[in-house]
């Protein structure tokens, strides 16, 4: 089938990640932090499934430019990662960031770490029927260890740690996102979407394009190439497969991180299901990559944006342009920031821009459904557990 859209991101000149070293011309601010971090995240649709995000957060001041497409599933160009892989190495590096943070505490020393995870998410129902719904199930996570706490010691330690991080406040409990819509400059009531109580936030129109990199010689983001086969993948691989009116479909997004001898996570993101190119992260707390809470926050959008894109394509609905201006709240990781609790989260709040030539009544069916559609809403709305498996090195 004939991909979506121009390939934009290859074709652009820009690298795909960057630090954006004018935050204040692109008139990016961070949201008020009243947990510990606060990001605000922008997301505009680039063509077809393409899309690019910048990233603030109100802890580290940085703010980060990153871009997200899809594969042959969805007709998309393969030119970055999909939206959940960003997800999937965000919480990879969380959990990473409070294990070692824990074990410095703790004075434990880890000769060798490595962390291999899996999500899972689902996709049933019809889309014109409009029964089609988006879920997440309980993450799988493996830690390879070396080190010299006994099992039950070891196995209460990697808890804690797990528990600590930051994402783990999304994942405990059902958070309701919470939503703001606006049409061709006009604001609009939600309907079934729960409505945020503030005023809708100024569009960020073409602002992006003012965005400039920072110097830097580190390859944020790189193809590895195909992903390893396993059996979920069966029947994923098809042209424009995610886009069958109906769908039973059960996804695996997977995530491998190493520490490297720089300090930096070097993350491979693994594209079980819908099968597809695996790319590999890198994420840092010190400003030299993006931090856990950036590629996390820059996931969310981007799998919500996708939704928009889902909807508008299968049902042949007019909406030229759309973007999003989305604020998510987390805790301090209760080792890496020295709370000694559990990770916490607020529901995340999102504001939305459609340019449509469409009713009111089918805007906000676009939002309704996107919400609906997406997995990575689903993940905050659903009470997840993380799976462990230890494993010695």
């Amino acid at each position: 089938m004939a991909k979506l859209g121009d390939d934009i991101i290859r074709t652009s000149g820009l690298p795909p990640f960057f630090k954006v070293r004018n935050a204040e011309d692109v008139t990016i601010d961070a949201p008020e932090n009243r947990k510990g971090d606060a990001m605000r995240t922008w997301v505009r649709s680039l063509s077809g499934f393409q899309k690019e995000a910048l990233v603030r957060s109100a802890r580290t001041g940085d703010t980060w430019r990153l871009v997200s497409d899809e594969g042959p599933y969805l007709n998309g160009h393969d030119a970055a990662p999909c939206p959940l892989a960003f997800l999937s190495a965000g919480m990879v590096a969380s959990f990473m960031n409070e294990i070692l943070a824990l074990a410095e505490k703790q004075g434990v020393d880890i000769r060798k770490l490595k962390l291999i995870q899996d999500n899972y998410y689902t996709m049933k129902g019809s889309m014109p029927k409009r029964t089609m719904v988006g879920g997440a199930e309980n993450i799988e996570l493996q830690v390879e260890i070396d080190c010299d706490l006994d099992d039950a010691s070891l196995n209460e330690f990697l808890i804690k740690a797990t528990y600590a991080s930051p994402v783990n406040g999304l994942m405990r409990g059902q958070l309701e996102s919470l939503f703001k819509l606006g049409k061709n400059g006009g604001e609009l009531p939600t309907a079934k979407a729960a409505e945020l109580s503030a005023p809708l936030y100024p569009d960020p129109g073409d602002h992006f394009a003012r965005s400039a990199p920072e110097a830097g010689d580190l390859p944020l983001v790189e193809t590895v190439g195909l992903t390893p086969e396993k059996d979920v993948v069966k029947g994923t691989t098809s042209g424009g497969s995610s886009l069958s009116e109906e769908q039973d479909r059960r996804l695996n997004i997977g995530a491998v991180a190493v520490l490297r001898e720089d300090g930096i996570k070097e993350i491979q993101q693994m594209q079980y299901s819908p099968y597809g190119t695996s790319f590999r992260f890198l994420s840092s707390e010190d400003g030299r990559a993006p931090d856990a809470n950036a590629l996390i926050s820059a996931g969310i959008g981007f799998c919500f944006m996708t939704q928009f894109g889902r909807f508008v394509s299968m049902l042949n609905l007019d909406l030229p342009d759309y973007r999003i201006v989305q604020d998510s709240h987390f805790s301090l990781g209760g080792a890496s920031g020295g709370t000694g609790k559990a990770g916490e989260a607020d529901p995340i709040e999102t504001h939305v821009y459609l340019e449509t030539g469409e009713s009111d009544e089918t805007a906000q069916e676009m939002l309704d459904i996107s919400e609906q559609t997406c997995f990575l809403h689903a993940f905050c709305r659903t009470d997840l557990k993380t799976k462990l498996k230890v494993a010695r090195m």
